[in-house]
């Protein structure tokens, strides 16, 4: 099994995966863009690295990068950022890193995708689903694409919503009035489960498979967003009943099936959060 793993991206996923790993025994090394958290990954025992691919790694930072390629495995963890970047960002971004990647002695990959990739088909959605090309799932696409034509062992995990701790979905939603996507299901997951698969793909050496990774119970949004408001004492938001926007529900059965997971919050309506800690 892989004693070493490299972390590209330790944010809100990375972090708490890095601290799995490490109390399992595994050494990893653990990437930032923001140099002031150096630090505090060091003390939580990983070997830090500031790195950013902006969407070129930056010039300062290129010595690092064999360092920090120098493992059994990658994790992928870095968002797909559009928006004002643009969509070829990501894309731009991942062909960098394989570059770097067709340099190293790394020859196993975990990509963090997303469920987004797929369409809204109104039906039940498996990996099997073929990928429609579209603007709204380019920059995903072409990442899944570039990382798997590596020629190395791969695992894509097609992620549903990330949720769990301070991500709480009805937060968003506080006082909303008339919102139409009250009857939409959900594609949830909680972070501890995403962490739990990475770990078991990890120690079971299950590779070169694509995923999805999403709770396999699918309550419907207003549900949630009631809940959210009723346990946090917020203001609950009122919906517009009316003909059902687009929808998917995405299958994880894959990934049940072939890790025998169990996972620990099968339903989005019994997630638990915590808000975080208000600093005097």
């Amino acid at each position: 099994m892989a004693k070493t793993v490299s972390i590209l991206g330790c944010g809100w996923l990375g972090f708490p995966l890095a601290e799995l790993l490490i109390s399992k025994g595994f050494t990893v090394k653990g990437s930032t863009t923001h140099p002031e958290k150096r630090d505090q990954l060091r003390q939580a025992g990983l070997e830090p690295f500031v790195l950013g691919f902006t969407p070129h790694p930056q010039k300062e930072q290129l010595d690092d990068l064999p360092n920090f390629l120098k493992a059994d495995v990658l994790v992928v963890a870095i968002p797909p950022q559009a928006g004002r970047q643009g969509d070829d960002f990501h894309p731009l971004q991942i062909m960098h890193l394989s570059e770097h990647l067709k340099l190293s002695t790394i020859d196993k990959i975990i990509y963090i995708s997303s469920t987004s990739i797929y369409a809204d088909e109104n039906r039940e959605i498996t990996e099997e689903e073929p990928i429609i090309q579209g603007e709204a799932n380019a920059a995903l696409r072409r990442a899944e694409e570039i990382l798997s034509g590596l020629h190395r062992k791969f695992i894509i995990l097609r992620c549903g919503g990330l949720m769990g701790y301070d991500r709480i979905p009805g937060k968003y939603f506080i006082g909303k009035k008339e919102i139409n996507t009250g009857s939409v299901p959900v594609n949830f997951v909680h972070r501890d489960d995403v962490i739990g698969i990475i770990y078991e793909v990890i120690r079971q050496e299950k590779w070169n498979e694509v995923f999805n990774v999403v709770a396999p119970e699918h309550p419907v949004r207003k549900d949630i967003y009631l809940k959210n408001a009723g346990e946090f004492g917020w203001e609950a938001p009122s919906f517009k009943e009316g003909e059902m926007p687009p929808y998917k529900v995405v299958n994880s059965n894959k990934v049940i099936k072939a890790l025998q997971y169990s996972f620990q919050y099968p339903d989005p309506l019994q997630f638990q959060y915590e808000l975080p800690q208000v600093r005097n």
